[in-house]
């Protein structure tokens, strides 16, 4: 999700734009098959000759669509709404499904850019991107940026650029 065109400032351009790593949508991808073959058993094991049989698909489809929603279209959105959008002048984090949020930190006010990552997101290429800036949010830590390694770089570079006066980035 890429800043729009008109989001931006005169000679401002984007760099690199992306939303949280994948690996937030493996739970919820699990979720989504278990309560499909959770509410298939429950369809099939439900005897045709009960008297409620109507009330019993109804009541297993409800819940089914209560625990999908919850469990697995909630975060896909989530995740599909989140986004960071690195551009030549700051660093954007957008959030939100029906209420946008966005916080624009100043490449100028970044004071310092660090990563951690675990094992397993050293698999993935993932990891924590932690921003120190000299503005009210402070520290911001950002969970699972893919590519952490790259985005930090550029991050960092972008961030020496603005200190030499070279906002234009290139």
């Amino acid at each position: 999700m890429v800043l729009p065109e008109h989001h931006l400032t005169v000679g401002e351009r984007v760099v690199h734009s992306f939303h949280p790593h994948w690996k937030r949508l493996v739970l919820p991808a699990f979720a989504l098959i278990l309560v499909i073959a959770a509410s298939s058993a429950a369809f099939y094991f439900i005897p045709t000759d009960y008297e409620y049989v109507r009330y019993a698909y109804i009541a297993v489809a409800v819940v089914s669509v209560v625990a999908l929603v919850l469990w697995s279209f909630l975060p896909y959105l989530r995740w599909k709404t989140t986004s960071y959008t690195l551009t030549t002048h700051r660093f954007n984090i957008s959030t939100g499904i029906l209420s946008k949020s966005a916080d624009d930190i100043p490449l100028a006010k970044i004071n310092s850019v660090s990563s951690d990552q675990t094992f397993v997101e050293r698999l993935f290429g993932c990891g924590t991107l932690v921003v120190e800036s000299a503005s009210d949010n402070g520290e911001i830590n950002l969970r699972d940026v893919p590519r952490i390694q790259t985005v930090r770089a550029e991050l960092f570079r972008l961030v020496e650029d603005a200190a030499d006066g070279n906002i234009d980035g290139r």
